[in-house]
């Protein structure tokens, strides 16, 4: 993450939870600053890793760790939500619509793409249900982008062909207009 998408983050998380500026708790001491608890937060969403394991490498608790993702989730969610959590409305989908026939796409609202990401911890028990053509366990990721990588369509799931889902929502949007 750019340093500068991080600090645009931590201004806004830290402007909207008091959780996440540094002060001192009731017996004088310094907490941990707002810098250490979204840094936290944003390591255990990038590597889907609990709480607990991160209290030895950040020298956090467990709860500490839990709080501040919490916290982080809710603020993320609560801040950013009505304008980059939300289903594409009947302008954006005209808008998205007009550019791809400019450009000689009539119809296309997005492009779908699939990546697989391998699961590291995956249990044994689960290791032959996510196994695909790469032979060892996955997760994949299908995605609809419109041109300026706006993400309007996203499908987490085991490996196979999901991408009649993807196909049929575009269908259905197309459809709709």
């Amino acid at each position: 993450m750019r340093k500068t998408v991080f600090d645009r983050l931590y201004q806004v998380v830290r402007s909207y939870d008091d959780y996440f500026i540094l002060k001192k708790d009731v017996v004088g001491m310094i907490g941990f600053s707002g810098y250490q608890k979204c840094t936290a937060a944003l390591r255990m969403l990038a590597y889907g890793t609990a709480t607990d394991s991160w209290d030895e490498y950040l020298r956090m608790s467990e709860s500490t760790c839990r709080d501040a993702m919490i916290r982080f989730a809710t603020v993320v969610v609560e801040v950013f939500g009505p304008q980059y959590l939300r289903e594409p409305t009947v302008a954006d989908t005209g808008r998205l619509l007009a550019i791809s026939e400019a450009r000689g796409w009539s119809g296309l609202l997005g492009s779908l793409d699939c990546m697989h990401w391998k699961w590291k911890n995956c249990p044994k028990a689960l290791h032959g249900q996510y196994q695909g053509h790469v032979k060892k366990p996955t997760i994949i990721l299908e995605a609809v982008a419109s041109h300026d990588i706006w993400i309007w369509h996203a499908f987490f799931g085991m490996p196979g062909s999901h991408r009649h889902q993807c196909a049929a929502m575009i269908a259905v949007v197309c459809e709709a207009d």
